[in-house]
């Protein structure tokens, strides 16, 4: 099947808004992977914000529209040199500095698009905070659009929640605290309050450390918890490290899902090639889809 099969049972009219969404989706994807150590950050934070979408009473086009936003709020980082967005040790101030550039470099990217209404707010404000400290533009309160604010609670959950190479991802419980204690200046305090109950209610966890329903992320020795195993993987197939390039095969585990298993061997330059994941793609569509067609969704945007 077709990526764009998923997108909508009026097929014929929303098939030329489902391919230019599919292209963004894809464009954020490889954007992703040349990260080594965010493997799933964009499947987490679309699941994290619908889930956060619909507990605020979020329906319709509007949740849809937020959970596109969670998966495209990184697009920016496009433009982000491969010295800093690799670093492997804390950034300087300097560094710190050109990576927040992303959320203008996503909404510059967008301008002029068909469907740059769609998305925008959570690509250019997925950093404001209420308190008026976070950047782009320094915005506080409820100038910070909705998916701004909602999307940037998921963000940063996933963040903390996510190993790095200069540190381990810590467990939900201390990332919530942590969001409870800055409610109102670096997280909107509604929507905040209605994430720590999910929190605690168990209703992250299978999203957290995970890079698609029902799949962690699985350790490199090296590196920790960087192999991203595909749904549709079988046993028999390699999968590769993102940072070091280690190769891995795939057996069938305990549970029946394939595990990785090194090889001792490195990847060669064709094999670390990043290649998009559509049918990941496929089913964020399809999510989204089932919440609402993309004119819906775009009469919905602010």
């Amino acid at each position: 099947m077709s990526l764009f099969d998923y997108f909508s049972p009026r097929k014929k009219t929303d098939d030329r808004s489902a391919q230019i969404l599919a292209s963004l989706l894809v464009m954020a994807w490889v954007v992703e992977a040349r990260d080594p150590y965010t493997g799933g950050h964009l499947w987490r934070v679309s699941r994290y914000s619908a889930l956060l979408a619909e507990a605020a009473g979020i329906s319709g086009g509007a949740l849809a529209r937020i959970e596109i936003g969670g998966f495209l709020h990184d697009l920016g980082k496009i433009g982000i040199p491969d010295a800093i967005l690799r670093k492997a040790d804390k950034l300087t101030d300097e560094e710190y500095a050109v990576i927040k550039t992303h959320p203008d470099v996503g909404a510059r990217m967008l301008a002029g698009h068909p469907l740059a209404a769609l998305v925008r707010p959570a690509v250019l404000h997925h950093h404001e905070t209420p308190d008026g400290l976070g950047y782009p533009r320094g915005l506080a309160g409820d100038a910070i659009p909705l998916d701004g604010r909602l999307v940037g609670i998921c963000d940063a959950f996933d963040a903390m929640t996510s190993s790095r190479p200069y540190r381990k991802g810590m467990p939900i419980a201390q990332a919530l605290d942590i969001i409870r204690g800055r409610l109102g200046t670096q997280f909107d305090h509604e929507l905040g309050e209605q994430f720590i109950v999910l929190g605690e209610a168990g209703r992250l966890d299978h999203v957290a450390g995970h890079s698609d329903d029902g799949i962690p992320l699985q350790n490199c020795m090296m590196c920790g918890p960087t192999l991203v195993v595909r749904r549709e993987a079988q046993a028999g197939e390699k999968v590769y490290c993102r940072s070091c390039g280690g190769e891995y095969h795939l057996e069938t585990g305990d549970d029946g899902r394939p595990h990785a298993t090194p090889t001792g061997r490195k990847g060669n330059p064709a094999a670390l090639e990043p290649e998009a994941d559509n049918e990941l793609i496929s089913r964020v569509i399809q999510s989204a889809a089932a919440r609402a067609p993309v004119e819906e969704m775009m009469a919905a945007a602010p």
